[in-house]
């Protein structure tokens, strides 16, 4: 992909069709905010049905999940695809990422309509100009700008999947968050942003993995 070879680890509490959750930077959030080690604990308390785990691997991480065009192409048409073909999966994965990830992932879900049936984004980098200036030595800051602009002036989309946000309120990033949930929200998108105390790092993304990423999978996942 991209010229690159991934190798992805997929977590798995057991056989057959399961639901599958995404995750960009997937071994980072495995071994840094207990990814798997979270899924596991809330699988066997009953709170989520059984699920697996797709954990990322960055690649050209600043290349990959800024907001390109190329990546999110791959991810849809090559990566979920091959995802689907080492494992049985049950309806349309849930992708989650952080940071640049989170970026990359909606990216894709915008692009790309009916591949997610829901978004689970962390501290989300959608530069926004008026925010978001001392960012603009980052390589791929007007890919991500021009990204983000587009979907805030967006009237409506075809596929409004669940989004869920987290950011901690003393982030940088607080900013351009409540912006794009506030867009999202307007074009028909069940999403919320959760302000939790904390900074832009892996253990205070853990912490916010419950109850917000269970809530998500349980309305997405769990029998009616």
């Amino acid at each position: 992909m991209l010229g690159h070879d991934l190798s992805v680890e997929i977590w798995s509490p057991g056989e057959g069709e399961l639901p599958l959750l995404v995750a960009h930077d997937g071994p980072e959030y495995d071994s840094l905010a207990a990814l798997t080690r979270y899924a596991g604990a809330i699988i066997e308390r009953g709170a989520v049905p059984p699920f697996r785990v797709a954990l990322l691997p960055p690649g050209e991480r600043d290349e990959w999940y800024s907001a390109s065009a190329a990546y999110g192409r791959a991810l849809v048409s090559r990566i979920v695809p091959a995802l689907r073909a080492e494992v049985a999966v049950l309806g349309r994965p849930v992708g989650m990422g952080a940071s640049l990830g989170a970026v990359a992932m909606l990216q894709a879900q915008r692009r790309w309509p009916g591949v997610f049936a829901g978004l689970f984004l962390q501290s989300g980098s959608f530069f926004y100009s008026r925010f978001d200036h001392h960012e603009s030595a980052f390589p791929h800051y007007g890919r991500i700008v021009r990204f983000v602009r587009g979907v805030l002036r967006a009237s409506s989309h075809p596929d409004p999947v669940p989004v869920v946000m987290t950011c901690g309120i003393e982030e940088e990033n607080v900013h351009n968050n409540r912006l794009m949930v506030s867009a999202l929200a307007a074009q028909g998108y069940p999403a919320c942003l959760r302000e939790l105390p904390g900074l832009h790092n892996y253990p205070d993304w853990h912490d916010a993995l419950h109850p917000h990423l269970t809530d998500l999978l349980s309305g997405l996942w769990s029998p009616r």
